[in-house]
């Protein structure tokens, strides 16, 4: 099954998010013990492109509970980096 997480940072988060850079991407090289497989994922943007403000994934997973398991594990989420996290199963039509 394939699902999206997208999750929108808080308010002022850019620092902390920065200081956390290396540990979230070090977490997502290897997602093998979370049961999931990470398909696409990057920043979200603010639109003038100067500003990361959000996180997006799409993750192949056998279940919802494996994706928010996870999400929680992130180094992201730990540091409480995302106001609002929202998990969606996704189904693929093109691309």
């Amino acid at each position: 099954m394939l699902f999206v997480i997208h999750a929108l940072d808080r308010i002022g988060a850019l620092p902390v998010r920065l200081a956390n850079y290396d540990a979230h991407k070090a977490f997502l090289s290897d997602t093998s013990r979370f049961g999931v497989k990470i398909l696409m994922s990057g920043p979200l943007m603010s639109d003038d492109g100067e500003k990361m403000i959000g996180s997006l994934f799409v993750i192949e997973a056998i279940g919802r509970t494996e994706v928010e398991v996870f999400n929680r594990a992130d180094p992201f989420a730990i540091a409480g980096i995302w106001e609002q996290v929202t998990i969606t199963r996704f189904i693929r039509r093109q691309g």
